[in-house]
């Protein structure tokens, strides 16, 4: 046989790469099982470049020499191509994946639960002097007490430098702190129990400022209302996304345990991000605006719109609807997606 005839025979391989071009420039997403159809299209693609150089190395007709380059060139713009994040793809990832992966992910709730539940309560009782005495003395200590209400002592004030060296101290503390509980997260217990210990350390000092009888706690929540809600939800967020990454190397629903913790890692995506900006946030707020004399309706009226747009975020963008779900259910940047399930499980 010879390479004409060997080349024509292999004629059926070009139309059916041909045809997954085809499909790969039309639709975005075509292929329903992607593990065997790329590895298909892989091999579909090497065996046409060694037909394009079988082609020209014994020169044959030009338009076959011609027909083969053009379909190696398609073949391997699809293969090797770059992966663009477009302005389109980005907003679709901020105002619908991001949102409905967080709010159906069990770990926020886990998380969530535990923080503002066991922060509510250390509140409360802290608060309570009559019914709990001495509680917060024992979840902070004296020395803890004391350095509060000093730093507390007299009324806010400061100037330009002043609020920028806070903002920079500050974005390093509250990351300290989510770091702290997202490195923990793969133990899981561990996590919780930082997440539980800052909750409890949070509520109590929120609890004892907010006494009638504690006079420095005017100033401490002119200083806490503006920034409070966006590094309060921050700190749950990364311990949810810590959690999320242990369970996906104990839960592994059947995956190979490194195949499922990619998995995880995707899905914990979203909450990173989200936990950072909340952060930074935080950060700048308690740098620009938590220490500043402004009166105090200002901030309150901060903390109200930063604790509106993270709930209309979260929870309302967030929400499950029928549409929203079959638009993301294939879609590649959705860590939820099943064809992610499908992908790891291979």
């Amino acid at each position: 046989m010879n390479i004409a005839e060997l080349l024509e025979k292999r004629r059926q391989g070009w139309v059916e790469l041909e045809h997954m071009c085809d499909a790969l420039q039309s639709i975005q997403y075509p292929f329903a099982n992607r593990g065997s159809q790329v590895s298909r299209f892989s091999a579909l693609y090497r065996a046409a470049c060694t037909d394009l150089a079988m082609a020209d190395q014994y020169q044959l007709p030009p338009t076959s020499v011609e027909y083969l380059h053009r379909l190696v060139g398609r073949a391997h713009s699809h293969l090797y191509r770059s992966r663009r994040f477009g302005f389109d793809r980005w907003i679709r990832y901020l105002s619908k994946i991001a949102p409905q992966s967080i709010f159906q992910d069990p770990c926020v709730k886990v998380a969530a639960v535990v923080f503002f539940g066991l922060f509510t309560l250390s509140a409360i009782i802290a608060w309570s002097d009559v019914k709990f005495p001495g509680f917060p003395e024992r979840i902070l200590g004296k020395d803890q007490i004391k350095m509060m209400k000093d730093n507390f002592d007299k009324p806010l004030k400061g100037n330009f430098n002043q609020y920028v060296l806070m903002a920079g101290f500050y974005i390093k503390h509250n990351t300290s702190i989510g770091l702290q509980c997202f490195a923990l997260g793969p133990l899981i217990l561990p996590s919780l129990c930082a997440l539980g210990y800052n909750a409890v350390v949070l509520g109590a000092s929120f609890g004892y400022m907010a006494r009638s009888d504690v006079e420095q706690g005017d100033v401490f929540f002119q200083f806490v209302t503006a920034h409070g809600a966006f590094e309060l939800t921050a700190i749950a967020l990364s311990a949810a996304s810590g959690l999320r990454l242990g369970i996906g190397l104990f839960a592994t629903g059947g995956l190979r345990r490194l195949d499922s913790f990619r998995l995880n890692a995707e899905r914990a995506l979203p909450i990173i991000l989200a936990a950072v900006v909340l952060f930074f946030l935080a950060a700048f707020t308690e740098g620009f605006i938590s220490p500043s004399p402004l009166p105090y309706f200002v901030k309150a009226c901060v903390a109200v719109l930063s604790s509106g747009m993270m709930m209309f975020y979260f929870v309302v963008l967030g929400y499950p609807r029928p549409d929203i779900d079959r638009e993301l259910e294939n879609n590649e940047d959705n860590p939820w997606r099943k064809i992610g399930v499908d992908r790891a499980a291979r």
